[in-house]
């Protein structure tokens, strides 16, 4: 009897292979960007919910988080809370500009955002559960303040530090709150590599990202959220060590003229 070929199997979505968190999200990342840089997601589609996510490619909450921190620090897509994560519109160059003449201060900068996120991440879980009403009321007008400046075009680097400041102190634990004080206002990388510039074109939209960011935080730790605290600082800190590092990486990878480097 002649054989017969087998039916040919259904065509399936190939899952990543498990890995390391890391390298699943570096999956996760290259397959998303792939598909809006071709254009099967185009600007103002609504990506698919986090949980929709985990079970097409079977990974977990975690690896998702790291993966859209990833994108927004590309630019590639914007979270707005409660309503998804939606694809931006490509624009040319990016927003960071980094002189190579300082890769040292950048190098500081990451360094300490590698603190912060290990520091800060667990520092909002443990305010989600003891925070005081005094504590969300600093938050509070750290963050209304840091929305007038960005309105004004003022400086938003003080209530950017209050606010965090104001985190670690609510964490019952004066430790969190004496380093934080000790390293001072200079934690935000925007006081320490004053040759990244973002252009004036683009720099309230940075700014207001920066914002939403830090409303999902606090929205967490007034829910008494610890989970989603951890995971909400921990997307917005990735995104300015991410910046960072693409900003020096294509200043090393170019000088361009007048060293100045386009990085997204």
């Amino acid at each position: 009897m002649a054989e017969v070929d087998p039916a040919p199997a259904a065509e399936v979505p190939v899952p990543l292979v498990r890995q390391r968190p890391r390298g699943l999200a570096h999956g996760l990342v290259d397959d998303l960007s792939g598909r809006i840089r071709s254009q099967v997601l185009r600007p103002g589609d609504k990506l698919p919910t986090e949980s929709a996510i985990m079970q097409t490619y079977g990974v977990s909450r975690t690896v998702v988080r790291e993966a859209l921190s990833k994108l927004q620090a590309a630019g590639l897509v914007e979270t707005r809370h409660g309503i998804g994560t939606f694809v931006l519109a490509s624009r040319p160059g990016g927003i960071f500009r980094l002189d190579p003449a300082d890769m040292t201060k950048s190098i500081e900068a990451i360094a300490v955002l590698e603190l912060r996120i290990s520091l800060e991440t667990e520092a909002a879980g443990l305010a989600s559960s003891r925070r005081t009403a005094e504590d969300l009321a600093t938050m509070r007008e750290a963050l209304a303040a840091f929305a007038a400046a960005v309105a004004e075009g003022t400086d938003t680097v003080g209530p950017d530090f209050r606010f965090h400041l104001a985190i670690a102190r609510a964490t019952g634990n004066r430790y969190f709150g004496d380093i934080l004080d000790h390293l001072g206002a200079t934690i935000i990388p925007r006081t320490r590599i004053t040759a990244t510039r973002i252009p004036q074109a683009d720099q309230s939209n940075y700014l207001q990202r920066v914002n939403r960011e830090h409303d999902e935080i606090f929205e967490a730790i007034v829910r008494g959220d610890a989970d989603s605290a951890r995971a909400a600082m921990r997307v917005h800190l990735t995104n300015s060590r991410e910046r960072l590092l693409r900003a020096r990486a294509a200043a090393q990878a170019d000088p361009g003229p007048a060293g100045q480097t386009p990085a997204s």
